[in-house]
């Protein structure tokens, strides 16, 4: 018997905030359906929101983090992923100033997320070089 479940959630495909309906069976991400009471999108999809469930199983997706070590990426824990990432932050900020680094962020994220990144690029690195793909 298959177990069949159905989760709101938001589309992950850009700022606007569709409601969306994920079909969950036996554990696994199906379909998807617009959220009927929905406030932004009132019970409409975009194509990009109809077809929000398929990225999830794709066998390309990463599932975990990989540092580059030599020529080859190799698997590491999110720990040694996140301390990788910052040290070579700082050697560059280091070598070459806070404004050598840029950070480009996406209308897939929230505006919190959007926000935080932002936040860090200032307030952390010092670098007032953020920009968004919904500019272009």
């Amino acid at each position: 018997m298959e177990m069949y479940k159905s989760v709101i959630s938001t589309c992950p495909y850009c700022g606007c905030g569709c409601s969306m309906i994920l079909e969950v069976v036996d554990g696994k991400l199906r379909g998807v359906l617009p959220n009927k009471t929905g406030p932004v999108n009132e019970g409409k999809l975009c194509i990009k929101g109809w077809k929000a469930h398929e990225f999830i199983s794709s066998p390309k997706r990463l599932a975990h983090p990989y540092v580059r070590k030599g020529n080859e990426l190799q698997q590491v824990s999110w720990d040694d992923a996140m301390d990788a990432t910052c040290k070579e932050l700082q050697k560059i900020k280091d070598r070459h100033g806070p404004n050598s680094i840029g950070f480009f962020t996406s209308a897939k994220c929230t505006n919190e997320e959007n926000y935080l990144l932002q936040k860090f690029a200032r307030a952390v690195i010092g670098t007032n070089n953020v920009d968004h793909c919904a500019r272009l």
